[in-house]
């Protein structure tokens, strides 16, 4: 059985199809080769065993470069982000509350240009984040800054982790494909300001998030059946979504909001549990019956680590390039959480030759999202 036939659509029409993408990111650069030093200095601490294993794992992690919110001027100005013990939740979020919308808007406006039509014509906002905190949402601040009219119908995802991106387009696409003539600006946005700590013997698995984690914004425009052809130009058709929870897994990614921040916990098993896991729902999610041949699609994964990705493409029996999108995304910009599929969604524009593929993603629950997604660019 070919894919044409497996994926066949009764009604290509009524598809929500995601018709831009863009992206922003912060000012700040961050090296990898440079990371280790300037974090140990920037903390004020010297620990040489801790300062060797953030070596070994920034190596490990394959991330070349990333963009991040925290510059010297904020610990300078909030030195006690730097401080073990120290309530500093409201400094925290004064600062990723700014700046997670003033990416969001930078994302939004590229993604806009992109498209070729007004702001005015969008109807739906979803807007996703798990480095925020406040009433009303960044849903409402995203909409004041980009001057949607008051009546965009709004959505907000809060805490989804590295799932939210393929979350916020599920919940987009079902939006589009159930309003006629709409069209939806799903945008995301992170800091690692919220969960920034400094090094401690106490807390080793914190050495992860900095040797892997970024900051950035993400932004799709989404919609069915093109109105202006010639001006919307579909990129990715969105067939079949999914999503799955893996029942007594609440802990394996664990994450409190505390007086000092976000607390975040990555469990070593997480690759291995995302392995046992991931055909099954890849089989339900594509539909296939007996065809299982992987290779004849391509892979959108959100690249939470390195460990993830090689777990994923060896149960798979995938070729190596199968996710070189998701590679080069983790070596750009690091794991920018829910972003992070957006510029995985890039990459594929450039570099896909098969038309049928799958958007995957993995979250706190440990939650799976999935989209069987057909690219409209070849």
């Amino acid at each position: 059985m070919g894919s044409e036939e497996c994926f066949k659509n009764d009604n290509p029409s009524r598809k929500a199809t995601i018709l831009a993408l863009g992206k922003a990111f912060p000012h700040q650069l961050v090296l990898q080769d440079f990371l280790v030093d300037a974090y140990f200095r920037n903390t004020n601490h010297h620990d040489a065993d801790l300062k060797q294993k953030l070596t070994r794992l920034c190596k490990t992690t394959s991330v070349k470069t990333r963009y991040v919110v925290m510059s010297e001027e904020i610990l300078n100005k909030y030195p006690e982000l730097a401080m073990e013990g120290v309530p500093t939740v409201k400094q925290r979020l004064d600062i990723c509350n700014s700046a997670v919308t003033e990416m969001a808007i930078e994302a939004s406006k590229c993604c806009i240009k992109k498209w070729g039509r007004s702001a005015s014509d969008i109807t739906h906002l979803v807007y996703v984040s798990s480095s925020e905190a406040r009433l009303p949402g960044g849903d409402l601040y995203l909409a004041k800054g980009l001057g949607l009219g008051a009546n965009t119908q709004r959505v907000m995802l809060y805490f989804s982790g590295c799932s939210g991106g393929v979350a916020g387009l599920r919940v987009a696409k079902d939006i589009a494909e159930n309003n006629p003539g709409s069209r939806v600006l799903l945008a995301t946005s992170e800091t690692t300001i919220i969960g920034y700590r400094p090094p401690s013997a106490d807390r080793p698995y914190d050495l992860v998030g900095v040797a892997l984690f970024g900051d950035g914004a993400g932004a799709m425009i989404i919609g069915s059946k093109p109105d202006y052809p010639g001006v919307e130009t579909p990129l990715f058709e969105l067939h079949t979504a999914l999503q799955h929870f893996l029942p007594d897994t609440e802990k394996i990614i664990d994450g409190k909001l505390t007086e000092e921040g976000i607390s975040f916990r990555l469990d070593r098993e997480l690759p291995e549990i995302i392995e046992r896991n991931i055909q099954d729902f890849c089989d339900e999610l594509m539909g296939f019956g007996e065809e299982k041949d992987y290779n004849k699609l391509f892979w959108a994964v959100h690249p939470g680590g390195p460990a993830i990705l090689n777990k994923l493409e060896k149960k798979l029996e995938l070729l190596p390039q199968k996710l070189n999108a998701s590679r080069r995304a983790l070596a750009d910009y690091g794991n920018a959480s829910s972003n992070t599929i957006v510029y995985v969604l890039e990459y594929m524009l450039e570099e896909v030759e098969d038309d049928w593929g799958l958007i995957l993603a993995f979250g706190p629950g440990i939650t799976f999202e999935g989209i069987l997604t057909r690219k409209l660019t070849l």
